[in-house]
């Protein structure tokens, strides 16, 4: 059969491969004191000048702590500012449901805040958008890094250095260890109590711990995983 030669029609559509819309990719793996397992940006989406960014934490305990206080006037936060969610991993929700495009409080929105930085152990739509920092593992609910953070620390992200961390010292980390309890259990059976209890981290893929290892080898030597 004979090839049909191809041309692109509009290069505001379809780039050629020599003039890309982005040369490093969509999604970046960033590590760091606030998450030593990894956790997941898609650059592609976020505001370029939030892509190197320090500052100060706004705290959410949960989903509805975050419903409850996010147009709240009086609520301490300003664009420079980063919004940090917890409990809502695979573990703490449980299973990290897509809670992690943390809505622009409406004080902000009304003031023309277009992005912010956001982070927590959550995921989110492949069509959403924002700076936000997605799967922080360890997540908050088995004790992660992000369970210590708190009202004021400082939080440094470094996109080209693939690094996110928690500008706290090392001693006062320590010491909120040490305090820190989990938080319950949400049912005492069943299986989402089963869940909560064997469910793998983000970074391992969220699979049931009692499974790993258990897949079968097919004819073609294919592992499914």
């Amino acid at each position: 059969m004979e090839s049909v030669p191809t041309e692109i029609v509009s290069e505001d559509v379809i780039r050629p491969r020599e003039r890309p819309l982005d040369e490093g990719g969509s999604l970046v793996v960033l590590y760091g004191s606030l998450c030593p397992d990894g956790a997941v940006l898609k650059v592609s989406a976020a505001d370029p000048a939030l892509l190197r960014h320090e500052g100060r934490a706004v705290v959410f305990e949960d989903i509805h702590d975050l419903a409850e206080r996010v147009d709240d006037p009086e609520l301490e936060i300003d664009a420079s500012c980063v919004m940090v969610l917890r409990n809502a991993g695979p573990v703490g929700a449980p299973g990290m449901p897509e809670w992690g495009h943390l809505p622009i409080p409406a004080k902000l929105l009304r003031v023309g805040v277009a992005d912010l930085l956001r982070i927590s152990d959550a995921r989110m739509s492949g069509t959403s958008y924002g700076a936000v920092v997605l799967h922080v593992a360890p997540e908050s609910a088995v004790g992660g890094p992000l369970a210590l953070v708190e009202d004021g620390d400082l939080i440094r992200l470094d996109v080209e250095a693939r690094r996110l961390d928690l500008v706290v010292e090392e001693t006062e980390l320590e010491r909120r260890r040490g305090a820190w309890e989990p938080p319950a259990r949400k049912d005492d059976r069943g299986y989402r109590r089963l869940f909560e209890d064997r469910v793998l981290q983000a970074n391992e893929g969220c699979d049931f711990d009692f499974l790993r290892g258990r897949s079968p080898v097919v004819a073609d030597a294919v592992t499914y995983l």
